[in-house]
């Protein structure tokens, strides 16, 4: 484990590869699971602020379980989440292209519609992040869907961490992320040598 101000996080961030690859996964990610994609409180809001603007790029279902359901939702263990096409497929926000899910929110921001970009658990995936009192746990997810991103990550030999810079600087900051860089360099050397 690695210690950075508040955050504890796995060793497995700087060890395993990860590079998204939905030409093979089709978005997996997006569709299969239980529940929607986790949110933080301030981003509820976010998402009924920007409502609007997302529903252009959504598919008929996602809006029609957005209008059923609400712009987000608590699920079975008392989280924020996004909600689900009839409440039991992919995520609402999600739509498809050439058979690949994507997202509308991000699809929004990437067209200047909106500033968010999409919610920050979506952001860090394969990362999650469980709160506790004092600190976050900053974990990776490893999940067989993404068996092909990890063959991609490791062909092109980029690291977890390395994949989702942009997202952990959106959580945590720039200065948080150089200590991971360090923290991972620092091993890389210690097994070098």
């Amino acid at each position: 484990m690695i210690v950075i101000d508040n955050t504890i996080v796995s060793e497995e961030l700087i060890e395993k590869h990860f590079v998204c690859s939905l030409d093979r996964c089709k978005g997996s990610c997006c569709v299969t699971g239980d529940s929607g994609a986790p949110l933080d409180w301030e981003e509820t809001s976010i998402l009924e602020s920007v409502r609007n603007d997302v529903e252009p790029y959504m598919s008929d279902e996602g809006r029609q379980s957005v209008k059923k359901y609400g712009s987000w939702l608590i699920d079975s263990e008392g989280d924020f989440v996004t909600p689900l096409v009839k409440g039991v497929k992919e995520c609402a926000y999600a739509y498809f292209e050439n058979g690949i899910a994507k997202c509308s929110i991000e699809r929004a921001f990437l067209e200047g519609k909106i500033n968010f970009r999409k919610p920050v658990s979506c952001h860090l995936y394969p990362v999650r992040i469980t709160k506790y009192e004092t600190y976050d746990a900053v974990n990776y997810d490893r999940w067989d869907i993404c068996d092909p991103a990890c063959k991609n990550g490791a062909e092109l030999g980029i690291t977890v961490f390395e994949f989702v810079k942009d997202a952990l600087i959106r959580k945590y900051g720039q200065d948080w992320y150089n200590q991971l860089k360090g923290a991972a360099e620092f091993k890389k050397e210690r097994h070098t040598v």
